[in-house]
């Protein structure tokens, strides 16, 4: 029996399909769901979210939300959810060189803590999209999967 996930944000539905396997960024660590597991709920951090169907490995950046698994069924509710194909590499790094020229003025209290979010969001975008780019077979401007 395949595993069902959805990976949706309020804008949108970012990916809805049966596949074989989930890993996503929990708070307390990556989570592995295969079919068949037990019922869980659970907050997610800012990081990596894979999907495998078969030889097809779909890589994603998730940024908070939740995760539920019941019956074969797997939902993110993700704040931010992006396809490594469709991360804005540029954009990706300038917010990473802002968060670290903010890092380096010594920003404090709420600042600090809002920006070292942003440069783990930038960081783990910029992972995502690298890991897209080396895929073997795949060029750089291939946007079809």
């Amino acid at each position: 029996m395949p595993l069902h996930v959805e990976i949706i944000t309020v804008e949108s539905v970012i990916y809805s399909d049966d596949v074989d396997m989930v890993v996503a960024p929990g708070v307390e660590g990556s989570l592995g769901i295969l079919p068949h597991h037990a019922p869980l709920f659970t907050m997610l951090q800012t990081g990596e979210a894979k999907v495998k169907k078969g030889a097809d490995e779909q890589h994603l950046l998730i940024s908070g939300g939740f995760l539920e698994v019941s019956n074969n069924r797997v939902t993110i509710l993700a704040d931010v959810a992006v396809r490594a194909e469709d991360i804005d590499v540029a954009a990706a790094e300038a917010a990473r060189q802002r968060a670290l020229d903010d890092k380096a003025r010594g920003v404090s209290g709420d600042a600090a803590f809002i920006n070292d979010l942003a440069l783990r969001r930038s960081l783990v975008a910029l992972n995502v999209a690298r890991r897209r780019r080396n895929r073997p077979g795949l060029s750089t401007n291939d946007n079809s999967q």
